[in-house]
C-alpha cells in the first residue's frame, strides 16, 4: 500500500504541473489586465507597477518566475488586495468553504445512500419511481437556479433564515448547505440504487439469504462494501468540487469563501489569486482522489490482491 501512495504521489506531480501550466497561459490570455483602470495611471507608475511584479518580463520569464515561487511554497501577493498575500487570502476563505462543503457532502452522502437503498430494495414500486423522480429533479435544475428559489421561501416568505452573509450561528449555514447537497443527493442515490441492484443479484448475495441471514446483516455485511463502491469513487472530485467550487451559492449568500475569492480575482484580473486558487483547487482534487483509491482498495480485497500480485510473480 506504501509502494502504492508513493507512486500515486509522484504520478501526480506532472498532472499538477500541466494544471498550473496550462491555467497560467490561459488567464494571460483574457484582455485587459490587473492594474487596469478607468482613468489610467500614468504611464511612468504603471511601468514600476509591472517592474514590481515582474510583468514586463516577457511571459516565458513570468512563468519560470512562478514556477520558482511555487516549489517554495509561495503563491505570490494578491494584486487587488493590498497587504495580502494569495496563501493569506486560500487560508482566509478554505476553512469557511471547508465547512460549508463538507456538511453538504456529509448530509448529501446520508441521505443520498439511504433513498437509493430504499429505491432499489422496492425497485419499480411506487417508492422506487417517487425517489428516482425527486432525483431527476435534483439533477436537472442547477443549484443557483434552487439557491435563489430556497432564499425566496425560506427566507423571505416564511421569515426562517437569513439569505445571505455569514456568522458564527449555524442558521447562516442552513440554506447554502441544502442548495449545495441536493444535486448530489441526487447523483449519489441514483448511483446507489443501480449498484444496489446489481450487487443483489449476485450468487453470494443469493447464498447468504439462502443460508437464512436476515435483509439487515445480508446488506449490511456483504452488499454494502460493493454496493458504495462506485460512491466512493465519486466521492473524491465531488468533495473537492463542493469544497473549493461552490462559487455560485458562496456568491448568492455573500460567504467568504474560496470560491468568492476565485471570482473576485478572475473579474479583477488577479492573476496570482487566481492562480493559487487553481493551484489549491488541483492538489486538493489529487489528494481526494488518493485518498478514495486507498478506501476502494480497503473495501475491496481484490484491488490489494491486485497491488500484490506482480511482486509475488517476480518472486517467483
Amino acid at each position: 500500500m506504501l509502494r502504492f501512495t508513493i507512486k500515486r504521489i509522484a504520478g501526480a506531480i506532472p498532472t499538477l504541473l500541466m494544471i498550473t501550466t496550462i491555467a497560467f497561459f490561459l488567464i494571460r490570455l483574457a484582455p485587459g489586465g490587473p492594474f487596469d483602470r478607468e482613468r489610467p495611471v500614468p504611464p511612468e507608475i504603471a511601468a514600476n507597477l509591472d517592474a514590481a511584479y515582474h510583468l514586463d518580463e516577457p511571459l516565458p520569464m513570468q512563468y519560470l518566475y512562478y514556477l520558482g515561487n511555487l516549489v517554495r511554497g509561495d503563491f505570490g501577493p494578491s494584486f487587488k488586495y493590498q497587504d495580502y498575500t494569495v496563501t493569506e487570502l486560500i487560508w482566509q476563505g478554505f476553512p469557511v468553504s471547508l465547512k460549508l462543503g463538507g456538511i453538504a457532502i456529509v448530509l448529501a452522502l446520508l441521505i443520498g445512500v439511504t433513498l437509493g437503498t430504499i429505491a432499489a430494495l422496492r425497485q419499480n414500486h411506487l417508492t422506487d419511481y417517487l425517489v428516482m423522480t425527486t432525483a431527476m429533479t435534483g439533477i436537472v435544475i442547477p443549484n443557483f437556479v434552487m439557491a435563489p428559489v430556497l432564499g425566496l421561501i425560506f427566507g423571505v416568505y416564511l421569515n426562517w433564515l437569513p439569505v445571505g452573509g455569514w456568522g458564527e450561528s449555524l442558521r447562516y449555514a442552513v440554506l447554502p448547505i441544502i442548495a449545495l447537497s441536493l444535486p448530489q443527493i441526487a447523483y449519489i442515490a441514483r448511483m446507489t440504487r443501480a449498484s444496489l441492484i446489481e450487487v443483489l443479484q449476485s450468487p453470494y448475495i443469493r447464498t447468504a439469504r439462502a443460508k437464512g441471514l436476515s435483509l439487515t446483516t445480508v446488506l449490511l455485511r456483504h452488499a454494502a462494501p460493493a454496493t458504495l463502491l462506485p460512491v466512493i469513487s465519486y466521492l473524491g472530485p465531488a468533495t473537492a468540487a463542493i469544497i473549493t467550487g461552490s462559487v455560485v451559492i458562496e456568491q448568492i449568500f455573500g460567504i467568504p469563501g474560496i470560491g468568492r475569492y476565485f471570482v473576485q480575482g478572475a473579474l479583477n484580473r488577479d492573476y496570482t489569486l487566481v492562480m493559487g486558487v487553481v493551484v489549491f483547487y488541483g492538489a486538493l482534487i489529487i489528494f481526494l482522489n488518493l485518498a478514495v483509491d486507498l478506501l476502494y482498495a480497503a473495501l475491496d480485497p481484490r484491488i490489494r490482491h491486485a497491488q500484490r500480485s506482480p511482486g509475488k510473480r517476480n518472486a517467483r
